[in-house]
């Protein structure tokens, strides 16, 4: 039996549409914004009380930004120190340039084991490279045993979010996706399973709990890899990362280049921002550390998968790099106004949310319109910079994607935006053509004008192509008279008897 894929980051998002276009369809939809309403709200209130705890936040803040700066000036030093490190402790370190290269190493290491399954922790680099996919297509069943990963396998559906990815989701409808898809792989859901929160994560624990004893390979990512120790981090909630990393005989952990820190010490720092950034606690209920291979004490065979995928292209980019900086906290999608309407699946990508939007067209590059369409999925409110833990400025990288998806259009067809950036300049080169632009846009005013609106008046609606841009806005009426007319009626704005 071949388990649920998730769909990945690569081939199968590439052909969704644009941001704008999804992000439509979203809006539409009451019980997805009542969903992400609820969650986003709950998270934010959670890490702004913790936070709140703590006279130095801002000094963790900006300790934080300055490790992962100093690991990515000198990254091709610090993970060759890992490699060093963790191969003497008992580890094999492999090197992925792409998905492709990944999968290929990850597929052979569990064939290698003989093993048709594997148990997976939650790992975005995984999902970023499509491995389930991959797994399947060799024949090796990929179990996801995070509960909310479960959800989203079990409804092969998508994940929507970084911290939460079924967020989505509401009990009603999990419920029903354990009862209607728990016995397809694996033990089934109670009949009378409720959708009482204790009563989901028991299902999830039980049907889980015969793959954990069952399975002889696992498949995980890290939060974190330690340069001068060889030693790999990962945190989370559950408890499933445990087993997962403790009780298969062979771990094959697939990291990306950017998660290295320096030294063990640096480690305190992010043990302290993560958790609260993302869970908002003060701790996480699970943090586990391995450094290779230890006789009879976890899995005899470790494999680490050092993955660029398109990490190097960033790193060599000075306004761009500092998103490698991200710990994948999730804070910043938790206060994002844009992400809370539209959701996850809007931005077409693995990588959701503000951080996704500077992020995903920087890995996969801006050849599709998906790509091109994500630095424009942002207020530019600026709050996800402010509980970013590591300081990403997201705002000024979106901008400085926005130029260059811009710039890569220049010379080509061009779109709507830069015929009408032509026609504005065309008029303004010339104050006659100005002139005659406004005497237009005045009588247009008096034709279309509405009922005042808060005490203004407002046009009811513009003519193509500007439609689509009143539909969702209030255009101001335009002057009756330019300011131009005023100064030569008024000879300059001089009273009667002024020189």
């Amino acid at each position: 039996m071949t388990g649920h894929p998730h769909v990945g980051v690569t081939r199968a998002f590439l052909g969704l549409p644009t941001f704008q276009t999804a992000a439509k369809v979203a809006l539409g939809d009451p019980v997805l914004r009542r969903n992400l309403a609820h969650a986003t709200g709950i998270i934010r209130e959670k890490r702004a009380a913790v936070v709140g705890e703590l006279d130095n936040w801002e000094q963790l803040r900006l300790a934080a930004e300055a490790i992962k700066d100093a690991a990515l000036h000198r990254l091709d030093e610090y993970l060759e120190a890992f490699e060093v490190n963790a191969t003497a402790a008992g580890a094999t370190v492999h090197w992925a340039r792409d998905a492709e290269e990944a999968n290929r190493i990850v597929v052979a290491l569990v064939r290698a084991e003989g093993a048709t399954e594997v148990v997976k922790v939650k790992s975005m680099a995984t999902q970023e490279i499509e491995l389930n996919e991959a797994l399947s297509a060799a024949g090796i069943d990929a179990w996801e045993t995070d509960l909310a990963e479960l959800i989203i396998q079990l409804g092969d559906d998508w994940p929507s979010h970084i911290l939460v990815p079924a967020i989505h989701r509401n009990r009603a409808e999990v419920r029903e996706i354990f009862l209607r898809e728990m016995g397809k792989a694996g033990r089934p859901a109670p009949p009378d399973l409720a959708d009482d929160p204790r009563r989901l994560a028991e299902a999830a624990r039980l049907h889980l709990r015969e793959k954990f004893l069952r399975a002889r390979v696992a498949v995980s990512g890290a939060n974190f890899a330690i340069a001068d120790t060889g030693s790999l981090v990962v945190v989370e909630s559950e408890g499933n990362g445990r087993m997962c990393l403790t009780l298969p005989e062979t771990l094959i952990s697939v990291v990306g280049i950017e998660k290295v820190l320096p030294s063990w010490r640096d480690l305190e720092v992010f043990l302290q921002v993560l958790p609260r950034s993302s869970t908002g606690e003060r701790e996480n209920p699970y943090t586990s550390i391995w450094t290779g291979i230890d006789a009879g004490d976890g899995p005899r065979n470790v494999h680490v998968v050092l993955l660029d995928n398109g990490r190097s292209r960033v790193l060599a980019d000075p306004k761009g790099r500092a998103a490698l900086r991200c710990i994948r906290c999730s804070a910043c999608l938790n206060v994002c106004p844009v992400y809370e309407r539209t959701g996850g699946h809007s931005y077409g990508s693995v990588y959701p949310g503000p951080i996704g939007a500077v992020l995903t067209p920087q890995l996969r590059g801006t050849a599709s319109d998906i790509d091109k369409s994500l630095p424009f999925a942002s207020s530019l409110c600026g709050a996800c910079f402010d509980v970013c833990p590591v300081r990403i400025d997201i705002p000024s990288m979106l901008v400085h994607l926005r130029t260059r998806v811009v710039d890569e259009r220049r010379g080509g067809v061009p779109g709507p935006e830069q015929l009408t950036m032509k026609a504005a300049s065309w008029t303004l080169a010339d104050h006659r053509r100005l002139g005659a632009i406004e005497k237009l846009a005045a009588i247009a005013g008096k034709v279309l004008r509405s009922k005042p609106m808060g005490g203004k008046q407002v046009l009811r609606w513009l003519p193509w192509p500007a439609r689509s841009w009143s539909r969702a806005r209030d255009a101001p009426v335009p002057p009756t008279e330019s300011f131009r007319d005023w100064w030569q009626r008024t000879d300059g704005g001089l009273r009667d008897g002024e020189t």
